[in-house]
Protein backbone atom coordinates (compact mmCIF):
# COMPACT_ATOMS: atom_id res chain seq x y z
CA UNK A 1 0.00 0.00 0.00
CA UNK A 2 1.45 3.58 -0.83
CA UNK A 3 1.80 5.62 1.85
CA UNK A 4 -0.84 8.46 2.08
CA UNK A 5 0.81 11.56 1.79
CA UNK A 6 -1.72 14.54 3.77
CA UNK A 7 -1.45 17.44 4.87
CA UNK A 8 -3.15 18.04 8.35
CA UNK A 9 -5.62 20.46 7.29
CA UNK A 10 -6.85 17.31 4.44
CA UNK A 11 -6.54 14.83 6.96
CA UNK A 12 -8.74 17.38 9.32
CA UNK A 13 -11.41 17.84 6.14
CA UNK A 14 -12.06 14.21 6.27
CA UNK A 15 -12.42 13.73 9.79
CA UNK A 16 -14.89 16.35 9.59
CA UNK A 17 -16.79 14.69 6.88
CA UNK A 18 -17.55 12.11 9.44
CA UNK A 19 -21.01 12.49 11.27
CA UNK A 20 -19.65 11.28 14.38
CA UNK A 21 -22.24 12.96 16.89
CA UNK A 22 -22.26 10.93 19.56
CA UNK A 23 -25.52 9.31 19.12
CA UNK A 24 -23.76 7.92 15.98
CA UNK A 25 -21.12 5.25 15.25
CA UNK A 26 -17.72 6.24 14.93
CA UNK A 27 -16.89 2.89 12.71
CA UNK A 28 -16.35 4.58 9.47
CA UNK A 29 -13.68 7.32 10.73
CA UNK A 30 -11.76 4.81 12.68
CA UNK A 31 -11.61 3.27 9.27
CA UNK A 32 -10.27 5.39 7.51
CA UNK A 33 -7.62 6.28 10.22
CA UNK A 34 -6.58 2.74 10.24
CA UNK A 35 -6.26 2.74 6.46
CA UNK A 36 -4.16 5.62 6.56
CA UNK A 37 -1.83 4.54 9.56
CA UNK A 38 -1.19 1.25 7.50
CA UNK A 39 -0.15 3.42 4.49
CA UNK A 40 2.87 4.35 6.71
CA UNK A 41 2.91 0.82 7.99
CA UNK A 42 1.40 1.27 11.69
CA UNK A 43 -1.28 -1.07 13.13
CA UNK A 44 -3.07 -0.62 16.58
CA UNK A 45 -5.69 -2.27 18.83
CA UNK A 46 -9.24 -1.37 19.09
CA UNK A 47 -11.58 -1.62 22.33
CA UNK A 48 -15.48 -1.60 21.37
CA UNK A 49 -18.48 0.00 23.23
CA UNK A 50 -21.12 -3.26 24.05
CA UNK A 51 -23.28 -2.25 20.80
CA UNK A 52 -20.02 -2.84 19.00
CA UNK A 53 -20.98 0.35 16.68
CA UNK A 54 -18.59 2.46 18.39
CA UNK A 55 -14.67 1.95 19.14
CA UNK A 56 -11.82 3.55 20.34
CA UNK A 57 -8.53 3.06 18.68
CA UNK A 58 -4.82 3.59 19.99
CA UNK A 59 -1.59 3.00 17.99
CA UNK A 60 2.37 3.18 18.55
CA UNK A 61 4.98 3.63 16.65
CA UNK A 62 8.49 3.54 17.41
CA UNK A 63 10.60 1.60 19.66
CA UNK A 64 8.74 -1.33 21.53
CA UNK A 65 9.57 -0.14 24.86
CA UNK A 66 7.54 1.64 27.97
CA UNK A 67 7.89 5.69 28.10
CA UNK A 68 7.23 7.68 25.31
CA UNK A 69 4.24 10.32 24.82
CA UNK A 70 0.24 9.65 23.85
CA UNK A 71 -1.05 12.12 21.93
CA UNK A 72 -4.75 12.04 22.81
CA UNK A 73 -8.12 13.06 21.82
CA UNK A 74 -11.89 12.09 21.38
CA UNK A 75 -13.89 12.19 17.29
CA UNK A 76 -17.07 12.43 18.98
CA UNK A 77 -18.78 15.78 18.71
CA UNK A 78 -21.82 17.41 19.84
CA UNK A 79 -25.23 17.60 17.88
CA UNK A 80 -25.84 20.70 15.46
CA UNK A 81 -29.54 20.09 16.14
CA UNK A 82 -31.50 23.42 16.12
CA UNK A 83 -28.49 25.12 15.67
CA UNK A 84 -28.16 28.23 12.83
CA UNK A 85 -25.07 27.27 10.65
CA UNK A 86 -23.95 29.49 7.72
CA UNK A 87 -21.90 26.35 6.31
CA UNK A 88 -22.31 22.70 6.21
CA UNK A 89 -21.39 21.48 9.59
CA UNK A 90 -19.93 18.09 8.23
CA UNK A 91 -17.93 19.54 5.11
CA UNK A 92 -14.80 21.91 6.06
CA UNK A 93 -15.19 25.06 4.92
CA UNK A 94 -12.30 28.09 5.04
CA UNK A 95 -13.59 31.79 5.56
CA UNK A 96 -11.88 34.69 6.98
CA UNK A 97 -8.86 32.29 7.90
CA UNK A 98 -10.99 30.18 10.08
CA UNK A 99 -11.70 26.87 8.82
CA UNK A 100 -15.65 25.86 10.02
CA UNK A 101 -17.29 22.41 11.07
CA UNK A 102 -18.26 20.51 13.35
CA UNK A 103 -15.45 19.26 15.41
CA UNK A 104 -12.98 21.47 13.95
CA UNK A 105 -11.80 22.68 17.36
CA UNK A 106 -13.62 20.07 19.54
CA UNK A 107 -11.33 18.16 18.96
CA UNK A 108 -11.37 17.02 15.55
CA UNK A 109 -8.30 19.67 15.19
CA UNK A 110 -5.55 18.02 17.67
CA UNK A 111 -6.64 14.74 16.45
CA UNK A 112 -5.66 15.96 12.32
CA UNK A 113 -2.55 17.40 13.61
CA UNK A 114 -1.34 14.14 15.79
CA UNK A 115 -1.71 11.75 12.91
CA UNK A 116 -0.10 14.41 10.22
CA UNK A 117 3.09 14.61 12.72
CA UNK A 118 3.41 10.59 12.65
CA UNK A 119 4.25 9.80 9.53
CA UNK A 120 6.80 12.88 9.71
CA UNK A 121 8.31 11.02 13.05
CA UNK A 122 8.79 7.56 11.50
CA UNK A 123 10.92 9.95 8.23
CA UNK A 124 13.14 10.90 11.24
CA UNK A 125 13.33 8.10 12.67
CA UNK A 126 11.92 7.78 16.58
CA UNK A 127 14.05 7.44 19.49
CA UNK A 128 11.42 7.21 21.90
CA UNK A 129 7.64 5.74 21.04
CA UNK A 130 4.56 7.84 20.54
CA UNK A 131 1.09 6.49 20.88
CA UNK A 132 -2.34 8.14 19.51
CA UNK A 133 -5.43 7.45 21.64
CA UNK A 134 -8.75 8.26 20.05
CA UNK A 135 -11.95 7.68 22.05
CA UNK A 136 -15.28 7.92 21.40
CA UNK A 137 -18.40 9.51 23.61
CA UNK A 138 -16.14 11.87 25.37
CA UNK A 139 -19.32 14.15 24.85
CA UNK A 140 -21.64 12.06 26.95
CA UNK A 141 -19.51 12.01 29.95
CA UNK A 142 -16.00 10.74 29.14
CA UNK A 143 -17.18 7.18 28.39
CA UNK A 144 -15.40 5.80 25.59
CA UNK A 145 -12.08 6.35 26.75
CA UNK A 146 -12.52 4.29 29.98
CA UNK A 147 -12.41 0.67 28.00
CA UNK A 148 -9.36 2.01 26.41
CA UNK A 149 -7.32 3.15 30.06
CA UNK A 150 -8.65 0.39 31.40
CA UNK A 151 -6.98 -2.29 28.80
CA UNK A 152 -3.26 -0.15 28.56
CA UNK A 153 -3.39 -0.13 32.69
CA UNK A 154 -2.91 -3.84 32.21
CA UNK A 155 -0.14 -3.76 30.27
CA UNK A 156 3.53 -4.04 30.88
CA UNK A 157 5.01 -1.41 29.09
CA UNK A 158 2.62 1.70 29.32
CA UNK A 159 3.30 5.33 28.37
CA UNK A 160 5.43 7.46 30.45
CA UNK A 161 3.67 11.00 29.97
CA UNK A 162 0.13 12.43 28.41
CA UNK A 163 -0.94 15.04 26.26
CA UNK A 164 -5.08 16.03 26.02
CA UNK A 165 -5.10 18.08 23.22
CA UNK A 166 -8.23 19.85 24.09
CA UNK A 167 -8.96 23.38 22.70
CA UNK A 168 -6.45 25.77 24.99
CA UNK A 169 -5.01 27.46 22.29
CA UNK A 170 -2.04 25.90 23.20
CA UNK A 171 -1.85 26.90 27.03
CA UNK A 172 -0.72 23.63 29.04
CA UNK A 173 -3.44 23.45 31.75
CA UNK A 174 -2.56 21.63 34.90
CA UNK A 175 -6.12 20.89 36.60
CA UNK A 176 -9.73 20.94 35.66
CA UNK A 177 -12.52 20.65 37.88
CA UNK A 178 -14.23 16.83 38.33
CA UNK A 179 -17.71 16.67 37.31
CA UNK A 180 -20.93 14.16 39.19
CA UNK A 181 -23.80 14.51 37.68
CA UNK A 182 -27.41 12.89 38.56
CA UNK A 183 -30.88 11.81 37.52
CA UNK A 184 -33.68 11.95 40.02
CA UNK A 185 -37.01 10.82 39.35
CA UNK A 186 -39.85 12.36 41.88
CA UNK A 187 -42.95 9.53 42.24
CA UNK A 188 -45.95 11.66 43.73
CA UNK A 189 -49.54 10.52 44.26
CA UNK A 190 -52.04 11.48 41.44
CA UNK A 191 -55.84 13.43 42.14
CA UNK A 192 -57.40 15.84 40.52
CA UNK A 193 -55.88 19.37 41.23
CA UNK A 194 -59.45 20.60 43.27
CA UNK A 195 -58.25 17.91 45.99
CA UNK A 196 -55.05 18.77 45.37
CA UNK A 197 -54.32 18.83 49.78
CA UNK A 198 -55.05 14.23 49.18
CA UNK A 199 -51.99 13.90 46.66
CA UNK A 200 -48.76 14.34 46.63
CA UNK A 201 -47.23 16.91 43.84
CA UNK A 202 -44.34 15.43 41.95
CA UNK A 203 -43.05 18.81 40.37
CA UNK A 204 -43.74 21.03 43.49
CA UNK A 205 -41.12 18.60 45.42
CA UNK A 206 -38.58 18.38 42.82
CA UNK A 207 -38.96 22.21 42.46
CA UNK A 208 -38.40 22.61 46.36
CA UNK A 209 -35.14 19.92 45.44
CA UNK A 210 -34.26 22.44 42.80
CA UNK A 211 -34.43 25.61 44.69
CA UNK A 212 -32.06 23.79 47.75
CA UNK A 213 -29.76 22.72 45.10
CA UNK A 214 -29.69 27.03 43.27
CA UNK A 215 -29.35 27.56 47.12
CA UNK A 216 -26.22 25.69 47.15
CA UNK A 217 -24.74 27.21 44.14
CA UNK A 218 -24.83 30.57 45.25
CA UNK A 219 -23.29 29.44 48.74
CA UNK A 220 -20.44 28.35 47.09
CA UNK A 221 -20.21 31.26 45.10
CA UNK A 222 -20.60 33.07 48.14
CA UNK A 223 -18.51 31.63 50.64
CA UNK A 224 -16.96 28.66 49.25
CA UNK A 225 -13.07 27.68 48.65
CA UNK A 226 -11.71 29.61 45.47
CA UNK A 227 -9.21 28.80 43.64
CA UNK A 228 -8.11 31.78 41.62
CA UNK A 229 -6.05 29.84 39.09
CA UNK A 230 -9.61 28.50 37.52
CA UNK A 231 -11.50 30.88 35.44
CA UNK A 232 -14.09 29.88 37.07
CA UNK A 233 -12.54 30.15 40.67
CA UNK A 234 -15.35 27.96 42.48
CA UNK A 235 -17.36 24.79 42.92
CA UNK A 236 -20.73 24.97 41.19
CA UNK A 237 -23.82 23.36 41.32
CA UNK A 238 -26.05 23.00 38.15
CA UNK A 239 -29.63 22.05 37.18
CA UNK A 240 -30.15 21.32 33.06
CA UNK A 241 -33.68 20.49 32.78
CA UNK A 242 -36.66 19.84 34.90
CA UNK A 243 -39.70 18.19 33.56
CA UNK A 244 -43.62 16.19 34.82
CA UNK A 245 -46.91 16.73 34.73
CA UNK A 246 -49.70 16.40 32.40
CA UNK A 247 -52.26 18.79 32.72
CA UNK A 248 -53.36 21.57 35.12
CA UNK A 249 -55.94 19.84 36.67
CA UNK A 250 -54.25 16.71 37.65
CA UNK A 251 -51.99 16.56 40.43
CA UNK A 252 -48.96 15.18 38.93
CA UNK A 253 -47.75 11.86 39.77
CA UNK A 254 -43.94 12.31 38.06
CA UNK A 255 -41.37 14.46 37.12
CA UNK A 256 -37.79 14.60 37.05
CA UNK A 257 -34.68 16.46 36.42
CA UNK A 258 -30.75 16.28 35.99
CA UNK A 259 -28.08 18.28 37.63
CA UNK A 260 -24.42 18.66 38.28
CA UNK A 261 -21.77 19.01 40.70
CA UNK A 262 -18.07 20.99 39.22
CA UNK A 263 -15.68 20.77 41.77
CA UNK A 264 -12.69 22.35 42.14
CA UNK A 265 -9.68 19.68 43.89
CA UNK A 266 -10.57 20.78 47.51
CA UNK A 267 -14.26 20.29 47.80
CA UNK A 268 -15.20 16.87 48.35
CA UNK A 269 -18.35 16.35 45.98
CA UNK A 270 -19.56 13.33 48.12
CA UNK A 271 -19.95 15.92 50.96
CA UNK A 272 -21.84 17.87 48.88
CA UNK A 273 -24.31 15.43 47.64
CA UNK A 274 -24.80 14.17 50.96
CA UNK A 275 -26.23 17.33 52.01
CA UNK A 276 -28.54 17.02 49.61
CA UNK A 277 -29.79 13.84 49.86
CA UNK A 278 -29.80 14.30 53.69
CA UNK A 279 -32.44 17.52 52.70
CA UNK A 280 -34.38 15.27 50.69
CA UNK A 281 -34.68 12.04 53.14
CA UNK A 282 -35.20 13.85 56.21
CA UNK A 283 -37.24 17.25 54.67
CA UNK A 284 -39.15 15.87 51.84
CA UNK A 285 -39.86 12.72 51.59
CA UNK A 286 -41.04 11.99 55.31
CA UNK A 287 -44.13 15.04 54.20
CA UNK A 288 -44.33 13.20 50.57
CA UNK A 289 -44.95 9.89 52.68
CA UNK A 290 -46.78 10.77 55.49
CA UNK A 291 -49.94 11.01 52.44
CA UNK A 292 -48.69 8.16 50.36
CA UNK A 293 -45.41 5.93 51.78
CA UNK A 294 -45.00 4.85 48.30
CA UNK A 295 -43.87 8.25 47.28
CA UNK A 296 -40.33 9.85 47.00
CA UNK A 297 -37.30 10.49 45.48
CA UNK A 298 -34.65 7.91 43.68
CA UNK A 299 -31.60 9.60 42.31
CA UNK A 300 -28.61 7.82 39.98
CA UNK A 301 -25.21 8.68 38.91
CA UNK A 302 -25.23 9.31 35.43
CA UNK A 303 -21.46 9.83 34.92
CA UNK A 304 -18.53 11.06 37.43
CA UNK A 305 -15.68 12.81 35.41
CA UNK A 306 -12.53 12.79 38.11
CA UNK A 307 -11.07 16.48 38.45
CA UNK A 308 -7.20 16.69 36.67
CA UNK A 309 -4.60 18.33 39.11
CA UNK A 310 -1.02 17.77 38.59
CA UNK A 311 2.19 19.51 39.81
CA UNK A 312 2.55 22.64 37.62
CA UNK A 313 6.46 21.68 37.34
CA UNK A 314 6.09 18.46 36.38
CA UNK A 315 7.84 16.76 33.47
CA UNK A 316 5.20 17.25 31.22
CA UNK A 317 3.82 20.67 32.01
CA UNK A 318 7.07 21.79 31.44
CA UNK A 319 6.65 19.44 28.25
CA UNK A 320 3.60 21.08 26.97
CA UNK A 321 5.32 24.85 27.60
CA UNK A 322 8.44 24.10 25.65
CA UNK A 323 6.39 22.26 22.66
CA UNK A 324 3.96 25.11 22.96
CA UNK A 325 6.34 28.64 23.47
CA UNK A 326 4.54 29.14 26.09
CA UNK A 327 5.51 30.05 30.01
CA UNK A 328 2.07 30.28 31.45
CA UNK A 329 -0.29 27.46 32.57
CA UNK A 330 -4.17 27.32 33.89
CA UNK A 331 -6.85 25.65 35.51
CA UNK A 332 -10.66 25.46 33.69
CA UNK A 333 -13.81 24.23 34.39
CA UNK A 334 -14.77 22.21 32.06
CA UNK A 335 -14.05 18.21 32.35
CA UNK A 336 -11.56 16.04 29.72
CA UNK A 337 -9.94 12.76 29.64
CA UNK A 338 -7.15 13.60 31.28
CA UNK A 339 -7.97 13.10 34.59
CA UNK A 340 -8.59 10.03 33.71
CA UNK A 341 -5.55 8.88 32.01
CA UNK A 342 -4.52 9.65 35.53
CA UNK A 343 -6.43 7.43 37.73
CA UNK A 344 -6.97 4.75 35.34
CA UNK A 345 -3.55 4.32 33.99
CA UNK A 346 -1.50 6.55 36.25
CA UNK A 347 -0.23 8.57 33.04
CA UNK A 348 0.77 11.60 34.52
CA UNK A 349 -0.94 14.51 31.99
CA UNK A 350 -1.61 17.78 30.95
CA UNK A 351 -3.94 19.56 28.38
CA UNK A 352 -2.96 21.25 25.54
CA UNK A 353 -4.28 22.20 22.20
CA UNK A 354 -5.59 23.97 19.18
CA UNK A 355 -8.60 26.29 19.32
CA UNK A 356 -10.65 28.04 22.19
CA UNK A 357 -13.27 26.29 24.27
CA UNK A 358 -14.85 29.27 23.57
CA UNK A 359 -15.58 28.22 19.95
CA UNK A 360 -16.81 24.47 20.76
CA UNK A 361 -20.39 23.58 20.58
CA UNK A 362 -21.74 26.68 18.77
CA UNK A 363 -23.33 26.99 15.18
CA UNK A 364 -20.24 28.01 12.94
CA UNK A 365 -17.77 26.42 14.99
CA UNK A 366 -14.17 26.75 13.90
CA UNK A 367 -9.92 26.71 14.61
CA UNK A 368 -8.04 29.26 12.41
CA UNK A 369 -5.33 28.65 10.29
CA UNK A 370 -3.38 30.71 12.96
CA UNK A 371 -3.88 27.72 15.49
CA UNK A 372 -3.70 24.59 12.75
CA UNK A 373 -0.27 26.40 11.87
CA UNK A 374 0.98 26.86 15.87
CA UNK A 375 -0.17 22.92 15.74
CA UNK A 376 2.40 22.13 13.32
CA UNK A 377 4.77 23.67 14.85
CA UNK A 378 4.31 22.24 17.88
CA UNK A 379 4.29 18.30 16.60
CA UNK A 380 7.53 19.86 14.66
CA UNK A 381 8.74 20.90 18.24
CA UNK A 382 7.90 17.42 19.75
CA UNK A 383 9.87 15.45 16.86
CA UNK A 384 13.02 17.33 17.91
CA UNK A 385 12.65 15.79 21.03
CA UNK A 386 11.72 12.34 20.29
CA UNK A 387 13.42 11.65 16.85
CA UNK A 388 16.82 10.90 15.75
CA UNK A 389 16.90 12.90 13.32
Amino acid sequence: MAPMDLSAREILEKLISFDTTSRNSNLALIDFVEEYLASHGLKGWRVYDDTGLKTNLFVSAGPDEPGGIVLSGHVDVVPVDGQNWTSDPFSLTERDGKLYGRGSCDMKGFVALSLWAVPQYLKRGLKKPVHLAISYDEEVGCIGVRGMLEKLAQQEQRPGLCIVGEPTEFQPVVAHKGKWSFQARVRGKECHSSLAPTGVNAVEYAAEAVAWLRREGRRFAAEGIRDELYDLPHTTVHVGTLTGGTALNIVPKEASFVFEYRYIADDNPDDIHQRFLKFVREELEPEMQAVDPSTGFTIETISQIPGLEINPEHEVVNLARQLSGRNDHAKVAYGTEAGLFQEIASIPTVVCGPGNIEQAHKPDEFLSLDQLAKGEMFMQRLGDRICAA
